[in-house]
């Protein structure tokens, strides 16, 4: 359930499972090799960081795939683009397209940017979110590029 406080749309649950869908469509391009934002029920891979683990707080390698949680979305960007570089790592993340933010345009800006079109439907819920929302690619290969994609 969402609403607005303090002139902020937020959501009181922060689980809502990928829709698989998207998932299979970027998971057949990139074979991820960990979730990085799931536990038991709606990880994607078979190995992946809980929220007890803190995945905020671990080394992320390989070909990484993240659905954060979004009341905490600067920290999981800024750690998406430094684990890349860091460990020449592929972050694949699904976050509401929020242009008008600071974040988006010191990181994500620095990626490889794929605006979603439509609202897909999240596991959990009844309709798709009302918010834009887009792929954000970092790593080596995937610099200042743009681009739509309908899932």
């Amino acid at each position: 359930m969402a609403d607005f406080d303090k002139n902020k749309f937020q959501s009181k649950n922060q689980e809502y499972a990928t829709p698989i869908e998207l998932f299979k469509v970027l998971n057949d391009e990139f074979a991820f090799t960990i979730d990085l934002c799931a536990d038991e029920n709606n990880k994607k891979v078979d190995k992946y960081y809980s929220e007890e683990e803190n995945s905020l707080i671990q080394d992320w390698k390989g070909v990484c795939w993240m659905n954060p949680p979004y009341k905490d979305m600067k920290n999981w960007i800024i750690k998406a683009y430094e684990e890349s570089v860091k460990h020449n790592s592929i972050i694949v993340c699904l976050i509401p397209a929020r242009t008008n933010t600071r974040w988006w345009h010191e990181y994500c800006m620095k990626g490889e940017i794929r605006f979603i079109k439509g609202r897909p439907k999240f596991g959990g819920c009844i309709h798709g979110l009302p918010q834009p929302l887009a792929i954000v690619i970092f790593g080596s290969d995937y610099k200042n590029n743009y681009r739509n994609v309908v899932f």
